[in-house]
């Protein structure tokens, strides 16, 4: 087995593939050590005492390294780490699958008005159809949260949510496509 790495946007951040599947739905971030009792391969990258944050996307897994820690001394103990989960074929979380897994709600509720669910359609076919493919070839995710009063509020997670060009993701490719095809998206901002 061979595992490819990618750099992403993110320099504290690298896109691990296995050339496999990871997550059969959904994704899934750990931002600590606490976070991924749930999961093995989660618990084992965080055990390394060197990263922050873990995400597994449908075919990738992005680690984020410790603030002043060298990628080419942690890439390769990342690597072996992937490699022994996955020619084991260890489950990746507790219990064997995520069936039944619950992601935390997030604190604050952005709500949608029932009245907006056309504007609210067109918003979320957008983000599936445009943005998510795009931010998850960046080693991320994004996560609507809500449309009130012409505000669109949206989640970076993965290498995106510490990503220093996140902002400018957010307010000049995201708002402007969404403004472009969504007229009454006045705003994008980071929920």
């Amino acid at each position: 087995m061979f595992i490819e790495t990618e750099t992403t946007p993110n320099p504290s951040t690298l896109k691990f593939l296995p050339g496999r599947q990871v997550m059969t739905s959904g994704t899934r971030e750990f931002l600590s050590p606490e976070d991924a009792e749930t999961s093995p391969l989660a618990q084992a990258l965080f055990d390394l005492g060197d990263v922050v944050s873990v995400f597994f996307g449908g075919s990738f897994i992005a680690v984020t390294a410790a603030p002043g820690v060298e990628w080419p001394s942690l890439r390769p103990q990342v690597v072996a780490i992937l490699l022994d989960h996955f020619v084991s074929e260890a489950p990746l979380f507790t219990g064997g699958d995520a069936s039944g897994f619950s992601v935390p709600a997030e604190d604050e509720d952005y709500g949608d008005d029932p009245a907006d669910a056309d504007i609210v359609a067109q918003i979320k076919d957008l983000i599936e159809s445009r943005v998510r493919p795009a931010v998850a070839n960046d080693g991320g995710d994004i996560i609507y949260r809500g449309f009130r009063e012409g505000v669109v509020y949206l989640s970076m997670q993965g290498a995106c949510s510490g990503c220093p060009s996140s902002s400018a993701t957010l307010k000049h490719g995201i708002e402007s496509l969404l403004k472009h095809y969504v007229p009454e998206v006045s705003e994008v901002r980071a929920a």
